[in-house]
């Protein structure tokens, strides 16, 4: 990325995407900029490009090679990529992330171009405040960084992640506009443990086993300091670490820096939002519902722990919030006779009967709601689904893996196996059901409707620490903006047409929770929302001839 204060010109101005414009540049100003020659004689606007960038779209044969072609041109105009981003966020969120991004990281080695964001490495351990320093940029305020050690459904993937911060940062900007010159995209590779991409010669990563947790911690330690120390005021953004790295990183710093996880928080906050839907809908408080997940690794337990903070909102004691939570994972149910649980499994462990029988559970423990976070594709079968349906009148069902064929049933399945009673989010976008005549529109419970706007709020308070409330008051400011004329399609999350407002309307209300707790570093305005709106980002180009 350049700095904004270097004037360019010529072929230097060209390639730099962030100043330039392509053919968009006048007259006058390729005189100046020495760009007489270098460019065909018609001048466009915005608006004709556009129409170029839709037209080479709309001749990819795949998603995947649509994802290709917008990073390339990302690396070539910036301000282009994210004014066709956020022309259809609809269209293009699921292009430039989940679900394409799985079929990018796959591939990573073998798609790559050139480099996006940093790549560093365990192998630089000393030296990480030294490598930041080439980063050109001086004033980065948020990082998203990555091991690649569990990417969506796929596993440990190792350096083949590195898409995954690059788009989530994409998305900070394409759906909540903060200004991407202050975002770093940060692939930390500590190695894989996927033996099949070690041995792949296009492999872009190193090629070791992973450190154990001490030296990862003693690693990441050094990254977070850092980081703070080349970036001042900067907040880290966690993304896709293995499980029990993610949920020991996290602990590790949040009361000590500017962090936060989004496969914990986020997860947790945007499922939160999508139960705040629901139960809107049958008019029924969290606080006196049966929650049973199926799967208990850094996702679940992170919305198992939001949601107990939420029923004690709601006037549970914590106590009594967690007896309503129970988790079940690979080896069966999470009960108090199992040996081999982690302190974070441990606190959910009940004097339960034992089963591996998911059906079971669901017939013994009667869920008002059912979560998926498994990864396993199909595991809520006709009679997990029927069971459940038998003793609730509108069961929530969340089948939230992803990508689409982790997904632990399809929307359509959980509709037809309760006869159209149930209230339905998955993890990715599945297309509508109409049973009996009556079209049902499964939510999405995609992060996109939080973390973005997290970002914008916490962008524009300056906050010194991030706290799970915040998480929550994003949850309540997504589930406040789905109508009543959404909600009985089954709508559980605000449209996606126009996510910048949605973004900025949830973003507003998380810097509202700020001020109020007194921990914003900035004055409070007059008017928040017009306040963080005045500082986001517009995908125009500059005028005047200093690049």
């Amino acid at each position: 990325m350049a700095n904004s204060n270097v004037s360019l010109e010529g072929t230097a101005l060209l390639n730099d995407p962030v100043h330039n414009r392509g053919t968009a540049f006048t007259e006058e100003e390729r005189s100046t900029l020495h760009l007489e020659g270098l460019l065909p004689a018609a001048i466009d606007e915005m608006p004709t490009q556009l129409k170029r960038v839709l037209g080479h779209l709309s001749a990819k044969p795949t998603a995947l090679e649509q994802y290709i072609y917008l990073q390339d041109l990302c690396d070539r105009n910036e301000t282009l990529f994210y004014a066709t981003l956020m022309s259809d966020p609809a269209r293009f969120v699921p292009i430039v992330y989940d679900p394409t991004i799985a079929d990018a990281c796959l591939t990573y080695g073998h798609i790559y171009r050139r480099p996006q964001g940093m790549y560093l490495n365990k192998r630089m351990k000393g030296r990480f405040a030294q490598v930041l320093v080439n980063w050109p940029v001086r004033d980065v305020r948020f990082i998203c960084v990555s091991s690649g050690g569990r990417i969506l459904g796929l596993g440990d993937i190792g350096a083949n992640g590195a898409p995954i911060p690059i788009g989530k940062l994409q998305l900070y900007t394409g759906c909540a506009a903060v200004p991407p010159d202050r975002l770093l995209p940060i692939h930390l590779d500590i190695g894989t443990t996927n033996t099949a991409l070690r041995a792949d010669p296009l492999y872009a990563g190193l090629r070791d086993e992973p450190p154990s947790p001490d030296e990862i911690d003693a690693l990441v330690d050094e990254f977070v300091e850092a980081a703070n120390r080349v970036f001042p005021g900067v907040c880290v953004h966690f993304e896709d670490w293995k499980g029990s790295d993610a949920i020991r990183l996290l602990a590790r710093y949040k009361e000590r820096y500017l962090v936060y996880n989004d496969d914990i928080q986020g997860t947790a906050s945007v499922t939160i939002a999508g139960l705040t839907t629901a139960l809107q809908i049958k008019d029924e408080k969290l606080a006196d519902q049966t929650v049973l997940f199926a799967g208990a690794g850094s996702a679940g337990i992170g919305i198992a722990n939001m949601i107990v903070e939420a029923m004690v909102d709601e006037g549970r004691s914590r106590e009594d919030a967690r007896k309503r939570v129970t988790l079940f994972d690979v080896n069966g149910l999470i009960e108090a006779s199992r040996k081999d649980l982690n302190p974070s499994q441990a606190v959910y462990a009940r004097d339960l009967k034992p089963t591996r029988d998911l059906a079971e559970a669901v017939s013994d423990l009667k869920p008002t709601i059912l979560i998926g976070v498994s990864t396993v594709g199909g595991l809520f079968t006709e009679a997990v689904i029927r069971n459940m349906a038998k003793t609730v009148d509108r069961p929530i069902i969340f089948p939230l893996s992803n990508p689409t064929e982790k997904a632990e049933c399809t929307p359509e399945q959980a509709y037809r196996w309760t006869d159209g009673r149930a209230l339905v989010a998955a993890g990715v976008q599945f297309p509508d059901v109409t049973i009996d005549g009556k079209a049902l529109h499964p939510g999405q419970a995609n992060n996109f409707y939080i973390f973005p706007a997290i970002g914008l709020a916490v962008y524009a308070t300056r906050p010194e620490r991030i706290d799970d409330r915040m998480f929550i008051e994003a949850a309540r400011g997504s589930a406040d903006q789905v109508s009543q004329a959404e909600r009985d399609k089954g709508m559980l999350y605000p449209r996606q047409d126009d996510i910048l407002e949605t973004e900025i309307t949830t973003a507003t209300r998380v810097a509202e929770y700020i001020f109020e707790q007194g921990q914003a570093t900035v004055d409070r305005p007059d008017d928040i929302r017009a306040w963080i709106k005045a500082m986001t980002y517009k995908p125009v180009y500059r005028t005047g001839h200093k690049t």
